[in-house]
């Protein structure tokens, strides 16, 4: 999106930081409140064991959580051939489906095949991947994902050299009007989160930031005051 036209600063619970036993309560937990509105989306990270050495939640769990709850799933996909099997994601219901553009040769066509389905189309970047190849087709994408730590594990430190990707994206999208949103996952917390979005972040994943106190929902209120405060001051 173009600056004037940029949303208010969006918090993404990561449900991979959640009580796995209790997923449809953690996420009724940052939903609508006295502290804070609601997040506008809820974070799935999906993990194959291949792409990434870990294996996590999967349609399954997607196909639950979306009969348990009105906010927006955002399923972030860490997978092999996302071509094949993103688009049922969003045929599912998600609301935004990020694959990585490592894991395919032709990411606008996994974009139109996701949109097609029926949700939003997300590219990835690892934090060692370049920008370039990627800069002249954002537009046919709906968020760019930086990733802020390397795919595959929660609770990893935030790498802020990454934050020089969000500045370039944010050029172009203001540069071009685009209809873009720019979103940070990995290591978003207390001491980060205005940095993220000094740089032009949109979105913020927030997993053990959010889900490593007693509140949740105050937790969100609170990360969601710091980038407001930074968007307000720039």
């Amino acid at each position: 999106m173009c600056t004037s036209g940029r949303p208010a600063p969006m918090i993404a619970p990561s449900i991979l930081s959640a009580d796995f036993a209790n997923l449809a309560s953690e996420v009724a937990a940052v939903g609508p409140s006295d502290v804070d509105p609601g997040v506008e989306w809820v974070h799935v990270d999906v993990m194959d064991n291949h792409f990434v050495p870990n294996l996590t939640l999967g349609m399954p769990i997607v196909e639950s959580l979306l009969k348990a709850t009105d906010i927006p799933l955002d399923c972030h996909l860490m997978i092999d051939d996302p071509g094949r099997w993103a688009p049922p994601y969003a045929e599912a219901g998600a609301y935004n489906v990020t694959f990585h553009a490592e894991a395919t040769d032709d990411p606008s066509s996994v974009a139109r095949d996701i949109r097609a389905a029926g949700g939003k189309a997300g590219l990835a970047v690892k934090p060692g991947t370049p920008l370039d190849p990627y800069l002249e087709i954002l537009g046919n994408f709906d968020t760019f994902l930086v990733m802020s730590v390397e795919p595959g594990f929660g609770g990893q430190k935030f790498m802020p050299e990454v934050l020089d990707k969000v500045r370039t994206i944010r050029k172009r999208i203001d540069s071009d009007e685009l209809r873009l949103l720019i979103e940070i996952d990995g290591g978003i917390s207390d001491s980060t989160i205005e940095q993220a979005a000094e740089a032009g972040v949109d979105c913020f994943v927030a997993g053990s930031a959010v889900y490593g106190g007693d509140d949740p929902s105050a937790r969100v209120a609170e990360l969601r005051r710091k980038a407001t405060e930074v968007r307000e001051n720039r």
